[in-house]
């Protein structure tokens, strides 16, 4: 389903600029149910469909044969204790049991906690705590964490408790541990004890309990990535995520014969809402290639499962388009697919259209306190509205551009905060009453701190951050126009600009590039002639830092935060320094 055209308000009719507003219908309804109601729905009407291919896993389970493991895993739940309300924390890779996790949890009304899987000690301790999670599920080890390890130093208690009754001084709320690895470790249950409590409960008990649930209940908490401070719970509702995948696939016209390859992972809404939940709400095949991204099992995937569709991050789609295997891939199955998570570079985004067939490849915007997608770009928007904007406000919400001073609507092109307001916004941040209150105005919108200018048709493109915008000499400079600038030199993979202290004025621009492969010696000097006489002279960066790569999040975020830090680090900068 293409994306309806934004209603405009009457002020179009008149001589006065149009307001930066739209409000987006379609002819699809929202789906006033619980997850677990659309779930039973749709493995009723499509049960031999392919569901949940993992390959890493070398599982590969119909809708009837998912539906039959997510309504054990409910039973088993319910059997060791998990009540209406409680908080099961899910700290692992992308795997099966995340996703039996997400579905059961919602089955029984149970908060599934998504756990980042990069998360050390400090961060779990603060979010199981926080969220007053009594049972975590867990898997044992992933890269360079060790999860158990980690877990026996935050509650030593763990190696002399009995299963399912720890009490821990550090992780008081915390009972039950449920450990992924098919090895026995002291205090931890295995995921196959787990399962084999089943026996101990009807399915009668879960279908009853699952009568009772509302849509607007609380089901799932996940923590924003904390830049500045603890992060923070978006508390979301079976009705904010289980409408936003629909339609999120809706807007790609998913059918139950699609097939969706998920690199990225799960603990993000990008994983389970837009993918889990848009698979599941039309009867999709769900493909996990990998644990973690992996550039060559992603293209492998597609190939072996003929993909109709892929999602992924920019730095994800240009991990695989310079990839060896790349070109001995097959990729003629796929059509359609999202690019999301941090602004997309437009070359990067013509060569995904290009060549990897992706001609219906889609740009979603969002963040996790609107569950996630605000913006989408339609299945038949131009090519040059998918590379210069992130689309137009998703059906059944609602989007405007505010003055960041006085909160005032925005005349058409003007630069201001993005705000949202309809069905996705969050209910609240978990136990955090002002936090809350800071980012959802009195009149229900979702202040994302996001710079953005609206265009006449109601397309959306974001500038930047508030706080990553740039202020040098008194002009505002705001990085992506930058950084879209010097993709187009040949040399160029990716780059990043963020704004470093200068004493003369107040800020200047440092660029971290990374080079393309096949690149000969470029020097920050040459990149500056480059832009010489092409930007305005305040926009060409200053400093220039050749990298490998950027420091991002799990889900491919990049940290501008951080390349600050650095930068200031490694010039010698500080807010006193001189020019």
């Amino acid at each position: 389903m293409a994306l309806q055209a934004p209603t405009l308000s009457t002020q179009a009719l008149s001589t006065q600029p149009l307001p930066s507003y739209t409000s987006s219908t379609a002819d699809k309804p929202l789906l006033g149910m619980t997850i677990g109601d659309k779930f039973d729905q749709i493995a009723a009407q499509y049960p031999d469909n392919d569901a949940l291919i993992v390959l890493h896993q070398n599982i590969h389970w119909s809708y009837r044969e998912l539906h039959e493991e997510v309504n054990r895993c409910a039973r088993a739940l319910l059997a060791i204790g998990v009540q209406r309300g409680d908080r099961v924390g899910m700290w692992a890779p992308n795997c099966a049991e995340w996703t039996l996790t997400q579905f059961a949890t919602a089955k029984i009304g149970a908060i599934l906690v998504n756990i980042n899987p990069a998360y050390r000690t400090h961060e779990l301790e603060y979010a199981l705590n926080q969220s007053g999670a009594r049972f975590l599920v867990c898997a044992d080890k992933f890269k360079s964490s060790d999860y158990r390890s980690m877990l026996y130093e935050l509650a030593p208690e763990l190696q002399t408790s009995t299963e399912g009754q720890l009490k821990s001084q550090k992780l008081p709320k915390l009972e039950c541990v449920i450990n992924l690895s098919a090895e026995k470790h002291s205090g931890m249950w295995r995921w196959s004890d787990l399962m084999q409590e089943a026996s101990r409960v009807s399915q009668t008990d879960v279908n009853d309990l699952q009568a009772t649930l509302q849509f607007d209940d609380p089901i799932n908490i996940q923590y924003t990535s904390g830049t500045t401070g603890f992060p923070k719970g978006a508390t979301l509702s079976h009705h904010n995520i289980l409408n936003n995948g629909f339609f999120v696939a809706e807007s790609m016209g998913f059918t139950s014969q699609d097939r969706l390859v998920i690199p990225v992972p799960l603990y993000h809404c990008f994983g389970m809402v837009m993918g889990n939940l848009g698979c599941m709400t039309h009867g999709a095949a769900i493909i996990y290639p990998d644990e973690g991204f992996d550039p060559g099992k992603v293209l492998k995937a597609v190939h072996e499962q003929k993909a109709t569709a892929l999602y992924g991050v920019p730095t994800m789609f240009i991990a695989e388009l310079d990839h060896p295997d790349f070109a001995a891939t097959d990729l003629s199955t796929l059509r359609t697919g999202i690019m999301a998570g941090s602004i997309c570079p437009a070359e990067i985004m013509k060569q995904v259209i290009s060549k990897m067939n992706m001609k219906g490849v889609q740009i979603a915007y969002g963040m996790t306190e609107t569950s996630p997608v605000s913006t989408q770009t339609g299945a038949d928007d131009s090519i040059e509205k998918r590379v210069s904007t992130v689309g137009r406000t998703q059906p059944h919400l609602e989007t405007k551009i505010v003055d960041p001073g006085n909160g005032g609507i925005l005349p058409r092109g003007e630069i201001g905060e993005l705000c949202t307001r309809g069905y996705s916004v969050m209910l609240k941040y978990w136990n955090n009453e002002q936090a809350t209150l800071d980012a959802i105005d009195n009149a229900g919108w979702m202040h994302t701190g996001d710079l953005a200018t609206m265009d006449d048709e109601g397309y959306v493109q974001i500038v930047g951050r508030i706080k990553d915008m740039v202020i040098r000499g008194g002009e505002n400079v705001y990085p992506k126009e930058i950084e879209e600038f010097l993709y187009t030199h040949p040399a160029i993979s990716d780059v990043q600009v963020t704004g470093v202290p200068d004493k003369k004025y107040g800020e200047e621009l440092v660029a971290w590039v990374k080079l393309n492969s096949t690149a000969d010696e470029i020097t920050g000097e040459d990149l500056r002639e480059f832009c010489k006489g092409k930007i305005t002279h305040f926009k060409i960066p200053r400093y220039f830092k050749f990298v490998d790569e950027f420091p991002m999040t799990v889900t491919g975020k990049i940290q501008k935060f951080k390349m600050r830090e650095i930068s200031i680090q490694e010039l010698g900068l500080g807010q006193e320094s001189s020019s």
